[in-house]
């Protein structure tokens, strides 16, 4: 019992000593309250600098919340089944591959797994 304290104590002591830098950080980033530029003087942006500043910002938007298309929806569905379920063919049988090579597939246990990683190969690379 004591060792599992003492385990357990130890492991806590190093995961919050692993939280904190042992070296002093500076913030970097600029917040409003250090920052040097009044709004008085600033300059405001003409119609035209508005216009590109809001075009950059839809297709950074589009770039990161982009949402997945089918292709990637299936390689992430294969890959799922090849995981999870790959010694019963399931990635074969979502392809729609021939059911005689299926059977062999669940019968040879994925080929004694060369013909498994195979296929997971090609999942990958998008020719399966």
């Amino acid at each position: 019992m004591k060792k599992i304290v003492s385990i357990l104590s130890m492991s806590l002591v190093l995961a919050n000593t692993s939280l904190y830098a042992s070296f002093p950080v500076k913030n970097t980033t600029p917040t409003l309250e250090t920052s040097t530029v009044s709004e008085a003087t600033a300059s405001p942006l003409t119609t035209k600098e508005t216009k590109e500043v809001k075009k950059s910002l839809k297709k950074a938007s589009k770039k990161m919340a982009a949402p997945m298309n089918d292709s990637d929806k299936e390689l992430l569905i294969l890959v799922l089944l090849w995981l999870f379920l790959g010694g019963l063919a399931a990635h074969r049988w979502y392809a729609g591959k021939p059911t005689k090579w299926n059977i062999l597939f669940i019968l040879t246990g994925g080929g004694l797994g060369i013909w498994a990683l195979i296929d997971l190969i090609n999942i990958l690379k998008g020719n399966f």
